[in-house]
């Protein structure tokens, strides 16, 4: 099988593109599989280059680079619409790739035959409408509007690709294609969720990064520091983390908010609040093990996130985590057991209450780590490459004619 995979760029910083990456190993060692991938930048996978001699069988991925344009991201995101579709088409008629299938995360393009859903950018859009709009003289008038403005752009491709039956969906959690279902009355999604690399990721190698991660931030082995990672951090729950501390000014606490997104309305926020001084901004990083040393707890109280897989990866670590049950694993969660689960993500006095309890109850802090650790043993990439594979397959079976019956 030739497979193109449509992707604006790989790393291993991002969640979405950090498990599209996973995938890629993994599909590339497949004897019968050769990858090629347009992306515009690729980081932390090892890539081959057009016109590469190995066979089939070499385990490359062939990497097509698409070229990106400046500007802002809606001009960015039409740009890489319309040059990776080009190239794709270039290929194909000029250099004679023909490909069996395109595989997209998420929308990338209008020809993909198979999507994997890590994102509903429907959802995001409802949740931006909700947002009170800032007058004309608010400095975020304008990137509140193009926010919106690329978010209906997103929806609008979501609903004519998504509602196509012939695209083959599938979907990082049960709490996603349930919305598929909801939305698009897709009905045929296959659940295949996100993985956690446990050879990396353990409690033991998190215990050997504490000390060096906590002393290099300037924290006390008394702070109990908490950890958000993700971009959009008000969709993220930022806002009701920072009012949740403000709430537990006697206690040590400290947190970490990791990602790419604007932290000054989230700083001015911590001033009001009183706990700027606690708080720290850093950028996302390929070493995400750095964060989960440096941390107690794993804390996100989302208000959509299709599955959320720094909370898995936290867990496997052994940290305890507070997730928002609109996150999509929160299907694979126990409330109580391996995690707290918390209903209303917007909900500061609940969320200072678990907080409270994982801080004052040490016994049952850690037993919460350990039932989390042995839970994220069964989420495994080698398990969602398999499934990605059988529902790549099935799709190519789909588009075969079906073989002249003898009469």
């Amino acid at each position: 099988m030739r497979l193109a995979v449509v992707s604006p760029f790989i790393d291993c910083r991002h969640g979405t593109e950090r498990a599209i990456a996973e995938l890629l190993l993994r599909l590339s060692r497949k004897p019968d599989c050769e990858v090629h991938l347009y992306s515009q930048r690729v980081e932390g996978l090892a890539v081959a280059h057009p016109g590469f001699a190995g066979s089939r069988d070499s385990g490359a991925i062939i990497w097509h680079k698409v070229p990106s344009l400046p500007g802002p991201h809606l001009v960015r995101f039409l740009a890489w619409l319309l040059l990776n579709s080009v190239f794709r088409v270039w290929d194909s008629w000029v250099r004679g790739l023909r490909f069996d299938l395109v595989l997209s995360p998420g929308i990338n393009c209008l020809d993909a035959d198979v999507v994997i859903v890590h994102a509903l950018f429907l959802r995001l859009q409802e949740l931006a409408r909700k947002e009170d709009l800032a007058s004309a003289a608010s400095p975020r008038f304008l990137q509140r509007l193009h926010r919106r403005c690329y978010y209906a752009l997103l929806a609008w491709l979501e609903r004519r690709v998504y509602a196509d039956s012939r695209v083959s969906l599938a979907a990082v959690s049960q709490r996603t294609a349930k919305l598929l279902s909801e939305h698009f009355q897709r009905q045929d999604v296959r659940v295949i969720p996100n993985g956690v690399d446990t050879s990396q990721l353990s409690p033991s190698a998190r215990s050997a990064l504490r000390a060096q991660a906590r002393r290099r931030r300037g924290f006390q082995e008394s702070d109990f520091v908490l950890l958000l990672i993700g971009n959009d951090w008000r969709v993220k729950g930022l806002e009701t983390i920072l009012r949740a501390m403000s709430a537990l000014r006697e206690l040590p606490l400290r947190l970490i908010v990791a990602g790419d997104d604007s932290p000054e309305p989230f700083r001015e926020m911590a001033h009001s609040l009183g706990i700027f001084d606690r708080c720290r901004f850093e950028a996302s990083r390929q070493d995400v093990l750095d964060f989960y040393g440096a941390a107690d707890l794993y804390v996100s109280p989302s208000r959509e996130d299709s599955f959320g897989m720094p909370v898995a990866e936290a867990m496997a670590t052994g940290l305890p985590a507070i997730a928002s049950i609109l996150a999509g694993v929160s299907s694979l969660l126990h409330d109580g057991v391996d995690c707290f689960l918390l209903h209303d993500p917007l909900d500061a006095k609940t969320l200072a209450t678990m907080i409270r309890t994982l801080y004052e109850k040490p016994e049952w802090y850690g037993r919460m780590g350990q039932a989390a650790a042995k839970a994220s043993l069964e989420w495994t990439w080698d398990r969602n490459a398999m499934d990605v594979w059988e529902l790549l397959k099935d799709a190519a079976g789909r588009q075969r004619p079906a073989p002249a019956r003898n009469h």
